[in-house]
């Protein structure tokens, strides 16, 4: 069997078979794999001193405190219509194909973006929006679609292996909030607001993107919550 990935290189903890939708077997091993800082660039060493807020969304997988966008996949929506053809085809084989493609490119997309947080910050926090409950709304589709919840999973044990502080806290108001200074008074609010993506404070004056706006106060929580030592920078 030849070892692409160089597996010689680690200690195998335990493994595991696992089968896919299509039928595919595939062998899933734990490994030890330490990361440090000594294996970073100087630009990394730099970035990793500092800590970041995560506001999640539809529009953009995710929202960071620096302003900084990810955008999302929506790999569910462009499959939508050859999935819509198989199912009403009854083709069970091609279903299961097309729910696998999807699965498998929104699972690559979300490794890959939490692995460069993880690599880029000491400390990640993260809103805790509730998934299970949107996805019982209109937006079911988008919010499944987004992966929000296997997101938050793959930063949470990748900052666990690297020594990385991770939190979740409580989003409520984050979005009203003015991260400047602390107002509530002209901020969009309720369903009517969602539309509304970049309001100004009437008690500060500060133009505010509200994503990055409610990045930022989830970062501020975020410090409210660190242990001592954790570096803030």
């Amino acid at each position: 069997m030849w070892d692409s990935y160089g597996l010689n290189q680690y200690n195998v903890k335990t493994g595991a078979f696992v089968q896919d939708s299509r039928g595919r077997w595939y062998v899933c091993l734990v490994v030890d794999c330490s990361t440090t800082l000594t294996n970073l660039t100087p630009n990394a060493v730099t970035e990793r001193s500092r800590s970041v807020g995560i506001d999640l969304g539809l529009k953009d997988l995710a929202t960071l405190s620096n302003g900084q966008k990810i955008e999302a996949q929506r790999t569910y929506r462009k499959y939508e219509q050859k999935l819509g053809i198989a199912q009403r085809a009854r083709h069970k084989k091609r279903v299961k194909a097309i729910h696998a493609k999807i699965k498998q490119i929104r699972s690559n997309h979300l490794h890959q973006e939490s692995t460069a947080l993880v690599k880029n910050y000491a400390a990640i926090f993260v809103g805790n929006v509730n998934a299970k409950s949107l996805a019982k709304t209109k937006l079911a589709k988008s919010v499944l679609d987004a992966g929000w919840t296997l997101f938050r999973t793959l930063l949470k044990y990748k900052c666990e292996n690297a020594g990385v502080w991770f939190e979740e806290v409580n989003e409520q108001y984050t979005t009203q909030t003015c991260s400047c200074c602390g107002s509530r008074d002209s901020s969009p609010k309720g369903r009517a607001g969602l539309g509304i993506r970049e309001w100004t404070c009437v008690q500060c004056g500060t133009l505010h993107d509200r994503d990055i706006n409610a990045a930022k106060n989830i970062l501020a929580l975020g410090h409210e919550r660190l242990v001592e030592g954790i570096p803030l920078l």
